[in-house]
Order: C-alpha cells, then structure tokens, then sequence
C-alpha cells in the first residue's frame, strides 16, 4: 500500500490552537504622579522626630509659678485699693500708670529718711490720738481651725466644733413632752389605786394579809409534796390503763400546784374576789 496516497492519522491533526485573548491595559490615574511627588515630600520633613523646622522657644517665656492656675479677673475695687495705695507711696501724688488702671506698683523712690538735725513739724496735736491707741484693748483674733496644709481656715464660731448648746436655758433639764408623759403616767396610776379601794369598799374584792398569805403558801407545798410522795410510789411499768390515767392526774394536779405556788411568790399582794 502506498503510504503517500492518503496522510497518516494522528490525534495532533484533531487539535486547535487557542490564542488567550489580550487583556485590557491596567487603569492609571493621571493625579498618581502628583500624588507621589507630595508623598515624598511629606515624608522627607518628617524623617526626624518632628518637622524638621521648630521654632526654639525664647528663654523670657519660660514656665512661671501657678501660671496654669485658674485666676479671677480684677474687680474694680481692687483696682481702685490699688490706685489708692499707689497714691498713697507717691512723693508727687501722680502715679504714671494711674491711667493704665494701677495694675502694678509704683516705682517712684520714697522720700529719704529725716536725719537728726531736723525737726518735726509743730503745731499738730497728737496727744489724743496717742492716749487712744496706748489705753485701747488689743484685739483678740477670731478661733479658727485650719484644715489644709494650703492654710485655709474656718472659724470655729460657725464651724459647730463649741459646745454652744450648753449656754442654752433649758440645758441639762428634763424636756417638757418627757414631764408631760410622766404626769399623765402618775394620774393613770392614782386613777386605778382609786378604782380599787372603790372596789374593795363595795366588796367587790378581798385582800388578802401576809399571814394569810403564808398560810395559803404553806398549804399548797404541802399538798404538792403529798402528791409528788404519791407520785414517787407510782410501779415503774405502767401496762394498765388504771395505772396510767393515775399517773396523768397526779401530774395536771402536781403542774396546777406548781403555778398556784408561784403566783403567790411573786407577787406580794393578792386580792380574792368574794
């Protein structure tokens, strides 16, 4: 068989060819370059600790004492004291910053101390002045606690640490709502002491002496050791029912005898209806 007649079969004359398709170019913002150039420009000021030009602060402005603290404004009157105090140290009574509103002292020089060869000024009297300040009482300052290392203080007068309730009138008397209880507390008693003699001037009730009294008393602990000696002799088996409604009678009566008995110890005096 002549093998150039028909082409050999082979699996490759089946395949196709597949091109990849081309992809789109990648998308670009036309402000990308500026933005770079910012970026770096940014980046090259902050490569140290902070911007790279600080202004140095001055040495007169440094930090002062309680700077940061919280300051009242200036009222007028301390404007005003210190305007007059400002007056007051002027030779001249001029004080170049009255204007200004006084807000420092003056710096104008004193006038200088009078040496010995001068004389005082005469003609004024002072004698009376004088006695008034040697014969005054001096004055006694006010109490005060203080209670913060800051010094603040606080007077004692106000602060309730003075027993001032011992200067009260009334102090140390018995109040008078506590007389008023125990007064009618006193008439209650008396009215009931009352109602009783009534009662027992009627006949109502009876009663009854220390010797009879005793008496009573003596009679019922006899009874009772009667019946607890009756009570003692009891079999130890109880098995009948005889022998068990004996038992609990003795014990009703021994428990009654036992509350007569202390009722008559406690209390002294005992009334008996007739």
């Amino acid at each position: 068989m002549d093998d150039t007649a028909s082409p050999q079969e082979s699996i490759y004359n089946y395949l196709i060819e597949q091109v990849d398709p081309e992809k789109a170019p990648r998308y670009t913002s036309k402000f990308r370059p500026k933005i770079n150039m910012q970026a770096k420009l940014i980046k090259n000021t902050m490569k140290t600790m902070g911007p790279a030009k600080v202004d140095v602060p001055s040495p007169d402005k440094y930090l002062k004492k309680h700077s940061k603290e919280a300051q009242l404004p200036e009222s007028e009157f301390s404007n005003r004291y210190k305007r007059l105090s400002c007056l007051t140290y002027c030779p001249t009574n001029s004080c170049p910053a009255e204007k200004e509103g006084c807000r420092r002292t003056c710096t104008a020089k004193k006038p200088p101390i009078p040496s010995r060869t001068e004389h005082p000024p005469m003609g004024i009297h002072t004698q009376r002045n004088f006695m008034k300040t040697t014969t005054a009482a001096p004055m006694k300052p006010q109490p005060a606690s203080v209670d913060t290392n800051r010094g603040h203080k606080e007077l004692l007068e106000h602060s309730g640490l003075i027993p001032k309730y011992i200067k009260k009138k009334d102090y140390g008397q018995v109040p008078e709502y506590l007389q008023q209880r125990s007064e009618e507390k006193q008439i209650n008693v008396e009215k009931y002491n009352r109602y009783l003699k009534e009662q027992m001037e009627l006949g109502a009730m009876k009663q009854l002496s220390d010797e009879e009294r005793q008496l009573n008393l003596q009679s019922l602990k006899r009874t009772w050791a009667e019946l607890h000696q009756e009570y003692q002799r009891l079999p130890l088996f109880i098995d009948t029912l005889l022998r068990k409604t004996r038992k609990e009678r003795l014990e009703a009566e021994m428990q009654q005898l036992e509350g007569d008995i202390a009722l008559f110890e406690k209390f002294k005096t005992i009334y008996i209806a007739k």
